[in-house]
């Protein structure tokens, strides 16, 4: 499987780099890394460009002796691991496109015998706004769904409930965004085998492009104000907020000693921490604000 899922995150960061790329009209820089512990990666970055002002697509396989801290969270002791994935996040330079992340991952643990103790995938994508464009959340959702319904009709539901639940910036008591899918821990079960969760993660991952390109290229011509700028990076803030107090991506990344520039590559190029903003009521500023504050069903109507 791990050969089989790693193989798979090689195709989609082609496919994602080869298709932001060509709509930016740049080229994204490669870096290959090793990690002296074990495994390593492929770094893909793109900056400076006139739609996307960063965007960052990696891939990581890596491996050794699970590190004692992370050995207390997952019970166990003298365990060695596997863990490979796709990470992307993408900062737009026009205000009215969204920021996206995304991650699809897999991980395997092994007893001091070098048997296979346990399995399992992850992953999900969410969309942070800056302007409030209510199709294009509904559409994003939409595709979410479609790809949790072709394997059961309770995981969108499910999912998006975890994905508001997990990107909650609790120390601003807010969303970092307007949600999307998260799950993690998919083992085998009675109803879903190690084979299917595989083909699952990977009609998500698949649905990516489908799910994002359309909206930016909705909105990376539209005209937006210094003002507009302004918030888009009082905003980021927050963004860069979660990623450095709650993300377990991060905090996995730090403690297994991984690439620090792959691991960070998820922060915005451009941000203000503005004391004690408050955007003026009444305004699309403060119309985002008041939808961060509680959780929204997109697809209700």
């Amino acid at each position: 499987m791990k050969e089989k899922f790693y193989h798979y995150i090689e195709q989609l960061q082609d496919s994602i780099t080869e298709t932001l790329g060509a709509l930016d009209k740049l080229d994204f820089q490669e870096d290959l890394w090793e990690r002296l512990e074990g495994g390593g990666g492929r770094t893909r970055v793109l900056e400076g460009g006139s739609i996307f002002e960063k965007a960052g697509v990696n891939i990581s396989a890596v491996h050794g002796e699970l590190p004692e801290s992370l050995q207390a969270y997952f019970g166990v002791k003298e365990a060695d691991f596997f863990a490979c994935g796709l990470s992307l996040v993408i900062h737009p330079r026009n205000p009215m496109v969204p920021t996206v992340h995304a991650n699809w991952r897999y991980f395997e643990m092994y007893d001091k015998d070098k048997t296979m103790i346990d399995q399992w995938f992850g992953g999900g994508l969410d969309l942070t706004p800056y302007y409030l464009f209510e199709e294009d959340v509904i559409h994003f959702h939409k595709i979410c769904k479609a790809g949790c319904d072709k394997f059961n009709q309770g995981f969108y539901k499910k999912y998006k409930e975890k994905c508001d639940s997990y990107f909650w910036n609790t120390h601003r008591n807010e969303a970092r965004g307007v949600g999307g899918l998260f799950f993690d821990y998919c083992k085998s079960n009675k109803e879903m085998s190690i084979d299917d969760w595989f083909e699952f993660v990977r009609e998500i991952g698949d649905s990516f492009l489908t799910a994002y390109l359309p909206i930016v290229e909705k909105r990376y011509k539209r005209e937006y104000s210094p003002e507009n700028r302004t918030w888009q990076e009082i905003r980021r803030g927050r963004y860069v907020e979660f990623n450095l107090v709650h993300d377990k991506g991060t905090l996995f990344g730090l403690k297994t000693n991984g690439r620090i520039e792959s691991i960070l590559m998820s922060l915005p190029p451009v941000v203000q921490w503005k004391y004690d903003y408050q955007p003026s009521v009444g305004s699309e500023e403060a119309k985002l604000e008041n939808v961060l504050k509680q959780p929204k069903d997109w697809l209700a109507q």
